[in-house]
Parts: structure tokens; sequence; C-alpha cells
């Protein structure tokens, strides 16, 4: 009845325009009702069926009307951001339509950058017009890609005509502004702490972390701005880079008795972190175990051993008898050997310690520091190849890793059975004697182990050369033929690597003692070569790099000669000869020892007084005559 009413309430006072009036305003009340859902439903989100807004997005900028596009952004950001963190995360569409949106930014701006940057490129009004009307979305993108740009030019990777120019087109739009004018202020100022900071990435990748840190510290102290923020934050990277593998270093260094290069890094790493109990735990161990060292300029002792006879008793009753007792050390007589070295003050060195090897061209000679009281000692393990003409004779037959990875040594005893020890080696002697007496070496040296090729290298053969050697000499051995196949000389190569890695590690070096285990002397030119190529294409590759050669039976070549400028030329720059007094030279790139042979010959007929008591430390049998 009301409506009636109304109705004829309008009607009777406008008549027919009263109608037309009643019927705009209806439509008018449905088209807001309509709108204010629609507006409810692209605020609040929207689901498969409701309207993406990604296409108009993207059809607006198309266009040019980047307000538009940005309301079509914020509006559904608004609704993400309006939402606690637990259900904006669940809202995948309206994030997803975020991503997309930024997506199209990011491309047209990437676009831009590139072009400006790579193609010396000016851009256009609608270029400009787009990055300043999309304001955050471009701003943030830029922002980032200028500092991007400042980094590389500080890295190198931009020239400085490049990176001014980039500037220059950025500049005038304005939303970069707050950007691009400190930024370009400091343009200078970075070119400036190039060259310091290519130096301390340069240090960074080479592993040198402590001088990386301290370039980067000096650069931080030096600057502000773009440079200081920039540095800073590097430097923390790398603190954080560099801290676990360092202190690891440090405490392997001191396992293997490395304890003045533990104090140095560990003096480094404590200065970088002065408040690290490790660190400060672990440099208190390395300098209880260190002394001052001076500079040496006397004599340099070079005794050179060969195996060791494992089982005395095999060995004086085999078929060498008495000849084996002249030829090698019994473990006791090497025992006691090192023990009166010890108590006479000498200290094992490294034998590379007086040659700067850095350039091929040129040896440069290093002064010899040591503690101070102690006099230097190169040892040296000659021809560690086991040849099988000695099996049965007492010695020992290979090297072996045990369990926890030592090397040891492997002997056959009076029962035929194979014996695996740690004492039965100069090598393992010496490792516990060190252990016992850690001044008995210098910052862990412990000597030259020299091999050839001939037969087998640590026992074992590694190549197919090798082997009509070693059955030639297990023929005359009284042993049966070897027939090796490539998968079995494969595994014994990996085991003679595996073996001089942990010899590396604990402080032994490498030297040739030729191929062939030749007379270099009265080798020619021809003969030389293709001994030396088939040391480094068979051998050096189970060792590492190899700068040292004793020559067999002191056969030396004189440095001048042109087959010593051929192995010089090989990368051989330490040469052992023989003689009976310590003698050293430096040469044209080269540097020559004499090394003094020590055997049970040489224990019972030359005059070793300089060294020790000989008599004392030739081992007595209890069946020998008085």
């Amino acid at each position: 009845m009301s409506n009636l009413v109304n109705d004829n309430i309008y009607g009777d006072r406008y008549g027919k325009f009263g109608n037309t009036v009643h019927r705009l305003l209806t439509v008018l009340c449905l088209v807001i009702t309509v709108l204010s859902f629609g507006a409810y439903f692209y605020i609040e989100g929207f689901t498969g069926s409701k309207t993406d807004p990604v296409p108009s997005f993207e059809k607006a900028i198309t266009e040019g009307r980047y307000d538009e596009a940005l309301d079509i952004y914020r509006s559904v950001q608004d609704s993400v951001i309006s939402k606690s963190p637990e259900e904006a995360a669940k809202m995948t569409e309206e994030n997803e339509a975020l991503s997309q949106m930024e997506s199209i930014v990011n491309l047209r701006v990437n676009d831009i950058c590139d072009k400006v940057r790579y193609n010396r490129y000016q851009p256009s009004s609608e270029d400009i017009a787009f990055l300043g009307g999309m304001q955050e979305l471009t701003t943030s993108l830029v922002s980032n890609w200028l500092s991007d740009l400042c980094t590389e030019f500080l890295l190198g990777n931009i020239e400085k005509p490049d990176i001014t120019y980039v500037f220059k087109q950025m500049a005038p739009i304005s939303n970069f502004a707050a950007t691009v004018r400190p930024l370009q202020a400091e343009l200078d100022m970075i070119e400036m702490a190039t060259g310091d900071v290519q130096n301390a990435e340069s240090h960074f990748e080479e592993g040198d972390y402590i001088t990386s840190v301290k370039t980067y510290q000096s650069v931080i102290a030096r600057n502000n701005g773009f440079v200081y923020e920039y540095c800073t934050k590097r430097l923390e990277e790398i603190m954080d880079i560099m801290y676990e593998p360092m202190i690891l270093s440090g405490e392997h260094m001191l396992e293997t008795f490395k304890f003045y290069s533990a104090e140095k890094l560990l003096s480094d790493l404590a200065a970088i972190f002065p408040n690290d109990a490790r660190c400060a735990n672990d440099l208190l161990i390395a300098t209880s175990n260190t002394t001052e060292t001076v500079t040496y300029n006397g004599k340099v002792e070079v005794l050179c051993v060969r195996n060791l006879i494992a089982d005395t008793d095999l060995a004086r009753s085999g078929s060498y008898g008495n000849s084996i007792l002249e030829k090698y050390l019994t473990c006791t007589e090497f025992e006691n050997m090192i023990s009166a070295l010890y108590e006479n003050n000498y200290c094992l060195i490294d034998a590379e310690a007086l040659a700067g090897l850095d350039n091929d061209t040129y040896l440069v000679e290093m002064p010899l520091n040591v503690p101070l009281g102690k006099k230097p000692l190169i040892l040296v393990i000659e021809s560690l190849d086991y040849s099988a003409r000695n099996y049965g004779q007492g010695l020992c037959q290979r090297l072996v890793l045990n369990d926890q990875g030592q090397v040891c040594s492997e002997y056959i005893d009076v029962n035929g059975d194979a014996v695996v020890s740690s004492t039965k080696e100069a090598i393992g002697i010496l490792e516990r004697f060190v252990e016992e007496h850690h001044d008995f070496t210098y910052d862990g040296a412990k000597g030259v182990i020299s091999v050839s090729g001939y037969e087998s290298c640590f026992g074992y053969v590694v190549s197919q050369d090798e082997i009509d050697d070693r059955n030639s000499a297990l023929a005359s051995a009284g042993y049966p033929n070897v027939n090796l196949n490539d998968s079995e000389l494969d595994a014994n190569r990996d085991t003679v690597m595996a073996i001089a890695d942990a010899l590396k590690d604990t402080g032994w070096k490498f030297a040739s003692s030729t191929y062939g285990y030749i007379n270099a002397r009265q080798s020619d030119m021809d003969e030389i070569e293709a001994d030396t190529s088939k040391w480094m294409e068979q051998i050096e590759p189970l060792l590492g790099d190899t700068h040292m050669i004793v020559y067999p039976n002191g056969d030396y070549i004189f440095g001048t000669d042109q087959r010593a400028v051929y192995l010089k030329n090989n990368g051989f720059r330490i040469f052992f000869g023989i003689g009976p007094r310590p003698y050293y030279i430096y040469g044209d790139n080269y540097l020559y020892y004499d090394r003094t042979i020590i055997n049970g010959k040489s224990l019972r007929n030359s005059d070793l007084s300089r060294l020790f008591d000989a008599s004392a430390l030739i081992e007595q049998f209890e069946d020998q005559q008085p």
C-alpha cells in the first residue's frame, strides 16, 4: 500500500516526469550496489572466478597510464599488507599477481638499463616517463642497479667513462635523485680505492685471507661513504668465511709440529679475532714450542741413508750377508744416529728453504733461519723404490698406510709372514722421535725422499715400463713373475699417491733419482731427455711437483752443462751429489748440495766425528765375536 501511495504522490505531483525520476533513482542504486560489491571483491582478494589484475596492469603500462598501473599494484599490495603475516602468506593468488606485475616492470627496467650500459643508449621520453611514473617499483630496481655498478667499478669490472655515462642518463629522473647524486659524487673516491680493493680480492681468491683482511682494514680506515660501507660488509663476509678453515689449518700445523708457521698464522688470526678463546689457546700451544730464531751463515750438513734393515737375523743369514750390513743401517743404528744428532744440537730443516723457486728463470738465495743454538741438518732417504732384488734380505718390501693413515713399512719375517710396522723404516722412526722431541725439527721439516722409476715406486709397480724390470729382478731373487693389468696399475698408482700425500702432509719432500737410476754424468743428452721424460710422465704425477734431483752414486752434471740446463728448464733446480764434508753452492738458476752417505760401512770406516761418535751407533749382536 505504501509503494502505491508513493507512486501516486510522484505521479500526482510530477506526472510522467515523476515516474522517470523514480526509474533513474532505482537504476542508480543498482549501479552503486554493483560497484560496491566489485570494489569489495577487488580489495579483499580474488579466486579463480574473480578478476585477474595482471592483464589490466600490463595494459595500463603499455598505454602509458602509469598512475592507473600503480593504483592496481598498490590495491593488491594493500590487501596483502593489511593481513597478518600468517594470512598474507596464504594469499597465494594475490602474491602471485604481485610477483607477475613486478616481473613486468623488472623486464622493462633491465632492458633500458642494459642498453644504457652496453650500447650507450639515451633513454627516450617514453622510457623516462615509465621510469619516473612507476615510482617505488622502478626506484628500488634502478637504485640497486646503480649501487651494483659502483661495486663493479670498485672491482674493476666497468670503466669510469661507462659508469659516468650511466649516471648522467639517470640523473634527470626525479625519483632517482636520492641515489644518483651521492653515488655520482663519490665516483672519484671509488676510483682511488679500486687498486687496493682488487688486491684484497685477489688475495682472498688465492686463500691468503690474512692479507685480504689487512688490506680491507686499511681501505676502511681511509674512506667513508660507499667505499666504507662496501668494504665493511665485505670484510665481515671474509671474516666469517676464513675463521673455520684458518683455525683448522693452524691446528693441523700444531699436529704436524709446524709450530713456527702456526705461531705466525695464529698471531694474525688472534689480531682479527681478539676475543676468540679457541684461537688464543691454540696460539699459546704454538708459542710454547717456539724459541728465538737467528739467521744461520755456516755449513749445512746433508746426511743420506737408504732404506733400513728391518730384520737383522734375516739380513745376516741372507745370501748377501755382510754386504747388506755395510750398505744399509739397521733400525737401531738409525735411532742411535738421530738421537746423537739431537744431543749435538742439530735440527732438521727443509732442503728447499735456502732457495726461492717462484721464478723459472732464476733462483733466489734465501736466508736460512734456525732456532737459536741449533745447527741445520738435511736428511735424505735415497731411492725408496724397494727393488725385488733385495727380497729375502731382511729389508722392507714396500710402504703402506695403516688404519690411522700413517705411513708404515711392510717386510717379510723369517717365518715368511708379512709384518706391517711404523718403526722398521726411517720414516716412522723419525716421526716418532719428533713426537717426543719437537725441537729436533724446525717448523715440521722431516727430510727428502728420492725415488726412481726403476721397477717400482714405494714398492708398487705403477707403469707398463716397470714390469719387465720388475720381473727381471724377481727372477734374480728366485720369485715368480708378476703380470698386472691396467686396473691393477691404476690401483697401485692410487696407493702411491695416497702415501705421497700423507708424507707431504707431515713435512717430507720428494726428489728424483732419475727414472732408471742412471749414471747421469756418463749419459748423453738423448739419454737424459728420455729418462727425464719418463720420470715426469710416470712418477712426478704421483708425487706432485718435484724440484730436486738426488744423483745416483753422486754422479752429478755440472750446472753449466747443456744436460743440466735441460734439467733446470724442466723444473729441477736443487741437486744433490756426494761428498765427505758439508758443502753447498748457488749456481746459475740452481742450488747444489753434497750429501754424506751414512751406512754400516761409513759408520765403521769414515771419520764422522764432526757429527757424532760413530762407533757408539753401531748395533752389536749377541753372537758377534768381541
